[in-house]
């Protein structure tokens, strides 16, 4: 049932927002960074970047990193309105509308956003198919010249609810693992084609990590470079994303670093990056 009454609204968001606080407080988080200067409360952070993850884990993000100058695309449909209402309340900005399909306001948005501001976008979101990625973010990257970062949440045994993204919901003191890529570069002005490539790439890219992400929260233990993921408010990105950052590297470096083995419509790109 889709909650409309204003009242109701701030009801439930002012509860969820305090459910998420409490509950994933009790969660034992550690995060693996391809590179750390993608974190925007690195002291060294520069540029807008695109972080993109799948909706079924929407949770973490809210929780660790807001307040730290990132605008969240939510859908425009009314069963959005209270995970509006509760990004605001974690510190994030908030656009509503489609970075594709007929979203040219808030792309327009979007595009204002990005000159300060970083953004994330659940490719997936808001109806599927789960762990399938929308061309939008793809698109987005090319267009504002921003590139794209892929993080992979997993959890050990988590609920998930009988959503067509299988939501997940950490057990309490249960454990949480991130990886996170480098920041991906998607070239300017690419043909229909040529965002059909990345998307698949990018989707490649996600589905690893989060793969990955999840091996490792079942499994325990810790990895070199991984340290303790906390809420933390960044101090730098207020000033620092709107400054010239990093290009990014290319999908074939990423497949490379991650050993993914491409498929056929990748193996061009990965020949000749």
């Amino acid at each position: 049932m889709k909650i409309q009454s204003q009242l109701a609204i701030g009801s439930c968001s002012l509860v969820a927002t305090a459910v998420i606080r409490r509950w994933l407080g009790t969660v034992r988080s550690r995060v693996q960074y391809g590179d750390h200067l993608v974190d925007p409360v690195h002291q060294d952070f520069r540029g807008p970047k695109i972080y993109v993850f799948w909706h079924e884990n929407i949770l973490m993000p809210l929780y660790l990193r807001g307040h730290c100058n990132v605008a969240m695309l939510l859908s425009r449909h009314a069963d959005a309105n209270v995970l509006d209402r509760v990004a605001r309340m974690m510190g994030f900005g908030v656009v509503r509308g489609s970075t594709f399909r007929g979203g040219s306001t808030a792309l327009r948005e979007l595009a204002q956003r990005a000159r300060n501001e970083s953004l994330t976008i659940t490719p997936d979101g808001p109806r599927g198919p789960r762990r399938r990625l929308a061309v939008g973010c793809v698109f987005l990257a090319s267009t504002l010249n921003i590139p794209i970062v892929a993080m992979g949440f997993g959890y050990d045994r988590p609920w998930r609810l009988g959503t067509w993204d299988k939501f997940a919901i950490p057990r309490p003191g249960s454990r949480s693992r991130t990886v996170v890529s480098r920041p991906i570069y998607i070239p300017p002005n690419l043909g229909r084609d040529g965002l059909e490539v990345h998307r698949v790439g990018v989707e490649q890219i996600l589905n690893h990590l989060s793969n990955d992400a999840e091996k490792w929260a079942f499994a325990g233990g810790r990895r070199i470079g991984d340290y303790s993921a906390q809420p933390k408010v960044s101090r730098v990105a207020k000033w620092s994303t709107s400054l010239e950052g990093p290009q990014g590297i290319s999908l074939a470096e990423e497949f490379d670093r991650l050993e993914i083995e491409p498929g056929v419509l990748l193996k061009p790109l990965k020949a000749t990056g």
